[in-house]
């Protein structure tokens, strides 16, 4: 699975991981984040990941 990195703090996002703590389950893809997810450090919006 594609790890995802935040351009605004360096935050990545790991699939393999998810997000537990936001609701998010391991194994939820990047691309099937809610349009409206931001980062959960800095608040980015979704589209600074690359």
């Amino acid at each position: 699975m594609k790890k995802w990195k935040c351009s605004a703090c360096g935050y990545v996002y790991d699939p393999a991981v998810g997000l537990p703590e936001a609701g998010i389950a391991l194994g939820t893809l990047f691309e099937q984040l809610p349009e409206d997810w931001v980062c959960p450090l800095c608040g980015a919006p979704k589209s600074t990941f690359e």
